[in-house]
């Protein structure tokens, strides 16, 4: 007997293989993609000065040792002190708490560092508790928040930016970034690449955690 509906069932049978292998491929391209897009984003904004006039200066902490910053904590701050010196901002907020061992927190490591080269102390307000840049962030938030202030310009390795950007406006901040000029990890380096590589996961991490 004649089956008048077999090519319908087998056109519906094709179709549903396309949309399986179709998903398949989608599956299997999507992470290398969003990966790559990503890390193109870390690299722009690496490679992206957005300084003007702001509310405050905000440097990410990083290593110092014992009391003394780590010479890539150093750059960050010296670009703060290029910036603060052309009257962009009348505010510095240094970040960072204590490591396990650390006498000295990173942001107590800052803030004498900038005052010893000049920056008033009262312009100086100091986050240190965070232990990572997102703790930090919110230290952060709270401290400006509480001044009435949301204009920031943020100070890090270049690698850093797109991500502490992120999670500033994700705080209510409205934030712009700036590379340290002089740091160890130097521009177009296999090491700052292999940062930027680190960042992607960071973020992809950062995402996930906050969603």
């Amino acid at each position: 007997m004649l089956d008048l509906d077999a090519p319908k069932r087998r056109s519906k049978a094709r179709q549903i293989r396309l949309w399986i292998i179709s998903l398949a491929i989608l599956a299997i391209m999507t992470p290398p993609v969003l990966g790559a897009a990503l890390l193109g984003a870390v690299y722009w904004q690496a490679r992206t000065d957005e300084i003007r006039p702001v509310d405050a200066i905000v440097v990410l902490g990083t290593a110092q040792y014992n009391g003394r910053p780590s010479p890539v904590l150093r750059a960050r701050l010296d670009r703060v002190l290029e910036v603060y010196d052309e009257g962009l901002a009348p505010l510095v907020v240094v970040t960072g708490g204590k490591q396990e061992g650390d006498q000295f927190t990173e942001a107590e490591a800052s803030h004498d560092y900038l005052v010893e080269r000049g920056v008033p102390d009262f312009a100086i307000l100091l986050e240190d508790e965070g232990r990572d840049s997102w703790e930090s962030l919110q230290g952060v938030a709270e401290i400006l928040e509480a001044r009435g202030l949301s204009r920031v310009l943020l100070v890090s390795d270049g690698f850093h930016l797109f991500r502490v950007k992120k999670m500033a406006h994700d705080l209510g901040l409205t934030a712009y970034a700036t590379a340290a000029g002089d740091s160890p990890i130097r521009q177009g380096s296999g090491n700052e690449f292999s940062y930027m590589v680190r960042e992607v996961g960071g973020i992809g991490k950062y995402v996930w955690d906050t969603r």
